[in-house]
């Protein structure tokens, strides 16, 4: 019944959007990253086993398994050789004995030092490196969450979450966006399985774009027959992930955890394993092995596409590429230390990052004589 009045809650949001609005393919992809070297390392397929902070990012409903201390995630990645930064932060608070618990995400991903050639050219044709100056392009999101536990009995659990995003961008002082969604989650846990939905965007996240430019500024676009931008927006369409999850005993404190997820979009034909217009599906695959729950290694692959074997080849045979991850992690006390090593593109054309993380469980300190 719980899980009947979900589809139906995201089938009556989404179904009118998708309708009568016309979205950008690829708006706000910086929110589609992940967070996390766990979730990272595991490939992103996260949406029905993540239980810390970050279940803020991967599917809210993961929250309740924040039990008695507040949770505190961060991390810090660099892509392009350094080029690009993403950084992530996150809290998860458990309240009302347990029953819920709220959370707070921070994700930032930005360009900085970007040359602003815009006065390189004189009038009469020369350079003048001088007028060079520079910006930064960067973005943000805040999340805020909730979750609560249905249903909790000894055999089966439950939870529901949400997510209220509010989106900030900036490209220097040229432009600027705010931009609002909202996101719903479901959990189900048994003794060693766990199933878990997410809907990204389920009333689509609206950016609404303003521009910003000198008379200076708008001769010289002007001059160079560029065009000046006026106000405009985008939508992101909604996305579903689906996914599922067991966790196998291979023999005393060993432990192998196997996640597989499917995302779900309705933004038109993309390069994926399930394509049509205007759905088309992405499986996410991942793995955890869990030693002593002290010790993990992780692995993943995810952005299945079909791609040329040889853009030299006269047949133009197409093959399957994907995008592999690896990590590890170590657990001491209140403190689990994470690394990711991933592929931002595919194995054929590689873009590699390392990738580290840190979760903290907030124990309060006992007062002596208690």
């Amino acid at each position: 019944m719980i899980i009947k009045k979900f589809a139906a809650f995201i089938i009556i949001g989404v179904s009118p959007i998708l309708v009568r609005a016309q979205f950008k393919k690829y708006s706000n992809e910086f929110l589609n990253i992940g967070a996390g070297a766990r979730g990272l390392g595991m490939g992103g397929a996260q949406v029905s086993s993540t239980n810390d902070a970050t279940a803020g990012y991967w599917n809210p409903a993961g929250l309740v398994g924040v039990k008695n201390n507040p949770n505190v995630g961060i991390m810090h990645a660099e892509y392009f050789s350094g080029i690009a930064k993403y950084d992530y932060a996150s809290v998860a608070i458990p309240i009302n004995n347990n029953k819920r618990t709220i959370g707070f995400s921070l994700l930032r991903f930005a360009i900085d030092d970007i040359p602003n050639t815009l006065y390189l050219v004189e009038p009469d044709g020369s350079l003048n490196y001088g007028a060079i100056s520079s910006f930064s392009n960067a973005d943000y999101a805040f999340i805020f969450s909730f979750a609560q536990n249905l249903k909790q009995t000894e055999k089966k659990s439950i939870s529901f979450g949400a997510n209220t995003k509010v989106i900030y961008r900036k490209v220097g002082s040229f432009a600027s966006a705010w931009g609002f969604g909202l996101d719903a989650g479901l959990q189900m846990h048994g003794k060693n399985w766990n199933l878990g939905i997410m809907a990204r965007d389920i009333t689509t996240t609206f950016n609404a774009w303003s521009f910003n430019f000198s008379d200076k500024e708008k001769e010289v676009l002007y001059l160079t027959k560029n065009d000046i931008p006026t106000k405009s927006t985008e939508l992101t369409a909604p996305r579903l992930v689906i996914g599922g999850g067991y966790n196998f005993n291979l023999g005393k404190n060993v432990k192998l955890l196997t996640e597989a997820n499917v995302n779900v979009t309705f933004d038109g034909k993309r390069n994926t394993v399930l394509s049509s217009d205007p759905v088309s599906a992405d499986p996410n695959l991942g793995l955890e092995l869990s030693i002593k729950d002290a010790f993990f290694i992780r692995g993943g692959v995810s952005n299945f596409q079909r791609a040329l074997a040889d853009e030299d080849t006269v047949n133009q045979k197409r093959v399957w590429i994907y995008q592999p991850s690896l990590g590890a992690g170590f657990k001491i006390k209140n403190l689990m230390l994470d690394y990711a090593f991933t592929n931002l593109a595919n194995q054929s054309n590689p873009l590699y990052t390392h990738i580290f993380s840190l979760r903290i469980n907030l124990v309060k300190k006992e007062k002596e004589g208690q």
